[in-house]
């Protein structure tokens, strides 16, 4: 299930779901999210407004598809340099740091989204 029409649509996806995964939305992972949007939409200028709608488009998707959503978008930008995707891994890490606290709800999406990312290099060999 593929519901992002740009790569950077999905990065900004991939950090609210990242956000959320404690079941918690802390302001410091706003904070985050907001800082490397800056990033994905150099030419949006304030990206405040971006990040909260991604929140809200976030929040009205259905729970229990958000991986399939994951997966298959993966999926759908093979093309995209695994050293990019790695990149989001990254982003990701900080965002679960912000707050101060690493719960084990966000390690466990940490590692479902490295899995994806090596399974996706793996798909391409």
């Amino acid at each position: 299930m593929v519901i992002h029409k740009t790569f950077a649509d999905f990065v900004l996806f991939l950090y609210v779901h990242m956000a959320y995964a404690d079941g918690e939305y802390h302001p410091l992972e706003h904070q985050v999210i907001v800082d490397k949007t800056h990033k994905l939409f150099p030419s949006a200028g304030d990206t405040e407004d971006l990040v909260t709608k991604a929140e809200e488009a976030y929040r009205s998707v259905d729970q229990s598809k958000v991986q399939a959503i994951i997966r298959d978008t993966f999926q759908e930008f093979s093309s995209v340099k695994f050293s990019q995707k790695y990149k989001i891994y990254t982003d990701m890490y900080d965002i679960i740091h912000a707050d101060g606290k690493v719960d084990e709800s966000e390690t466990a999406a940490l590692n479902e989204l490295k899995e994806i990312i090596e399974l996706g290099a793996t798909l391409k060999k």
